[in-house]
């Protein structure tokens, strides 16, 4: 049995850490930091974190098959050149709300960029003013679902036949049957519920084995969870409690990295997690993910 191993890798003390991907060409680890509106790409080989700065939250970053990124920056899809720091602005969602800002976001297999919105200051305000969108290559906006209260981590089976989806207030994982020609989603149902004490769930990803991985916001933990039947197989636990998102990388995709928050902790908690808010790499699961996609817009 392998030994698991929490190590801290960027002790950047994020505000709200979010969005980790691998990028294979590179080696290297994309993530975000929302409230600090910096878009973070780091180098294990060099140790080296270089960065963005986005002018407005920035909720996702992903790479685009063209080169650069598409990140989601206040309500906007934009484009980043990471030569020049240039943000280009693409296409706008949620325009008749100016009070929402997008979340989570990921390229499907198709090159799709799927990404979803919730309101800037939530807590306040009214619930559900969110929805999950679809951006095509050629920029196209489709929404498919209203009424989201935090759209947020989403990953698709290996036959990319199931979406799997998380609205953070609804405390489950949600699955739909998908349709990799159309993007078209539909038959929800829960995957599993998240049990009291284990936090709120919130970026989520898939390892080669098709078992989900989700980061539990206020819960300190990673849970791996068989889809098949809401089972728990591992839980991961981290030196922070607002743990955000997770991937899988390194050479052979045998790492999970986890990003977590250091916003609204109190003055003694700050004091109890030195690491709030630094990304981790978690070794020794014993299983590996899968590559990430990049947007071909």
């Amino acid at each position: 049995m392998s030994s698991v191993k929490v190590h801290p890798i960027v002790k950047s003390s994020a505000l709200i850490g979010e969005g980790p991907v691998w990028e294979e060409s590179e080696q290297t680890l994309l993530f975000v930091d929302i409230i600090g509106q910096k878009i973070h790409r780091w180098s294990p080989a060099t140790n080296h974190i270089q960065s963005v700065e986005t002018a407005d939250t920035v909720g996702f970053a992903v790479p685009r098959r063209s080169g650069g990124y598409v990140a989601g920056v206040g309500r906007s899809i934009v484009a980043v050149d990471w030569q020049t720091h240039k943000v280009t602005s693409l296409v706008e969602v949620d325009e008749d709300k100016p009070n929402n800002r997008l979340n989570d976001g990921k390229a499907d297999p198709s090159g799709r960029l799927l990404t979803g919105t919730m309101l800037k200051d939530y807590p306040s305000g009214e619930r559900k003013q969110g929805a999950l969108f679809s951006v095509a290559p050629d920029l196209t906006v489709t929404k498919h679902l209203s009424q989201v209260d935090i759209s947020n981590g989403m990953d698709w089976s290996e036959d990319q036949k199931t979406f799997f989806y998380i609205d953070s207030l609804a405390l489950t994982v949600d699955a739909f049957d998908h349709d990799p020609s159309t993007g078209h989603i539909g038959n929800r149902r829960v995957v599993c519920h998240i049990q009291e004490g284990e936090g709120i769930p919130d970026g989520m990803t898939l390892d080669a084995e098709g078992r989900l991985w989700v980061a539990c916001y206020d819960g300190g933990r990673v849970l791996n969870i068989d889809p098949a039947t809401g089972v728990r197989l591992k839980t991961i636990s981290l030196p922070v409690t607002k743990t955000t998102s997770c991937c899988f990388g390194g050479p052979d995709y045998s790492d999970l990295y986890v990003t977590s928050a250091s916003l609204g902790l109190s003055q003694s908690e700050s004091k109890q997690q030195p690491l709030a808010g630094s990304t981790f790499r978690v070794t020794g699961l014993g299983v590996k993910g899968r590559p990430s996609y990049a947007f071909s817009g």
